[in-house]
């Protein structure tokens, strides 16, 4: 790998702090200098790196995206999602990691995928240079009950090899099936506590006996893995926390009991609400048969206001929340996920600058990665966005892959930037060889 030289580019840190004008040294895949300069002052190149002169664009960190779904293929249903062939399925996979690297998530959790080892394939094909995409956790089949949300067995098949959640009955079962996981390599079980309206058990309903999940969590930390939960309920919210489920995805119908366990233990959770699946699916899924009266009646119009002002009240109390919106449906599709930025700024009212830190330097414990991620510092890993205009002033931005000119992950450019031409909107030099 070349040394990289970024000369003369406005750099978000990661540190909260307000962005600067500098020069960042990228050697072999981590950052190695960071040099602030002043307003028209130019270093000197460095010696064999390839430098690339940012005229003043936005530097900052890969983002991480705490709730994904590669094997959601942009379908209307999970059935749909589901009747996918393997051999297809794992070639979307692939087609859809490089797409969320080519938008600037360099790094991404699952949340569950559709069959048993897809998850575990990609990363590991990721890894070993087999296909593009970004760093990424790999998670288990949805974990549920007969009857629960993912629980697609039809009657006549109700062992079907193909269901679209793993389903389990007691916590013997329970066992089993994380240890299969365990076996199989992922790095997360995911377990369905809470429904989900529009499949028809409701999202304020839960499941799971306590003596279930409790195994889970405790068969999952014996194997090294972590447990993450679809939990929508107010029991849900409370059970992740008193049983340890470190990833709490939802989180719509927080009490002020589960708003204070939260608040008691806030640096062993995080909380990635899936703003976007509410919110589309309320105002932009009717061509799917999703009309406002219909979602009305599921409940998701009450359920947006409860999510809004639960992530509202633990903005307030400094719970991590983190972007990642249900990617993978029809009216959610993959390569939209920075719509989730700019919810957090318009419905949470969040700042720019706690929006861009959500997807950033809180990713990085996110990833089991500390602060070795989502910053650009010395000694950092280089995973390093360059952006034309500033985050900081318009979130949206980040929704556009023209404004993402390059993108940089491990120290290598997955999509480089023009070494030379003119910039389109100033009509200026904007790159030097």
């Amino acid at each position: 790998m070349a040394d990289v030289h970024f000369m003369n580019v406005k750099i978000f840190d990661g540190g909260g702090e307000t962005p600067f004008i500098g020069e960042v040294l990228v050697s072999g895949n981590r950052i190695v200098r960071v040099v602030k300069t002043a307003p028209g002052q130019r270093g000197t190149p460095i010696a064999g790196a390839t430098v690339i002169d940012g005229a003043g664009a936005f530097l900052m960190p890969g983002m991480v995206e705490a709730h994904t779904h590669f094997a959601w293929n942009d379908q209307p249903s999970l059935d749909a999602i589901q009747r996918m062939p393997p051999e297809e399925h794992i070639l979307w996979c692939a087609q859809v990691a490089e797409r969320y690297l080519d938008m600037g998530w360099t790094s991404c959790v699952s949340a569950a995928t559709a069959k048993p080892r897809l998850d575990v394939v990609i990363r590991n094909a990721i890894n070993d240079g087999t296909i593009i995409g970004p760093r990424y956790l790999a998670a288990s089949q949805e974990i549920t009950v007969p009857g629960g949300l993912g629980d697609t067995t039809a009657p006549h098949r109700p062992q079907s090899e193909f269901a679209f959640g793993a389903v389990v009955s007691g916590a013997e079962e329970m066992r089993r099936c994380v240890r299969m996981f365990a076996k199989y390599g992922v790095d997360t079980l995911k377990i369905n506590l809470s429904g989900e309206s529009i499949t028809g058990f409701s999202s304020e309903m839960s499941q799971f006996t306590e003596a279930e999940i409790r195994t889970c969590v405790e068969e999952a930390k014996a194997w090294g893995k972590r447990v993450a939960a679809h939990a929508r309920s107010t029991w849900s919210i409370k059970q992740c926390v008193r049983l340890g489920i470190e990833v709490i995805y939802h989180a719509s119908f927080a009490d002020e009991e589960s708003l204070d366990l939260l608040e008691a233990n806030k640096f062993n959770h995080f909380v990635a609400p899936g703003l976007a699946w509410l919110e589309r699916t309320v105002n932009n899924a009717s061509e799917y048969g999703l009309t406002p009266e219909v979602t009305r009646k599921m409940g998701y119009h009450h359920e947006l206001e409860c999510a809004i002002e639960s992530m509202k009240a633990m903005r307030r109390r400094g719970i991590r929340i983190m972007p990642g919106g249900d990617y993978g449906f029809a009216w959610t599709p993959h390569g939209t996920n920075a719509r989730d930025l700019e919810y957090f700024v318009k419905l949470l009212g969040m700042s720019t600058m706690e929006t861009l830190l959500s997807a950033t330097a809180w990713g990085g414990p996110m990833m089991k990665m500390g602060k070795q991620l989502g910053y650009i510092r010395e000694g950092c890993l280089a995973d390093i966005l360059l952006i034309d205009g500033d985050p900081l002033v318009d979130i949206t931005i980040l929704q556009d892959r023209a404004r993402i000119l390059s993108v940089m992950k491990d120290g290598v450019f997955h999509r480089a930037p023009p070494t030379r031409g003119t910039h389109p909107w100033q009509g200026t030099t904007r790159w030097a060889a």
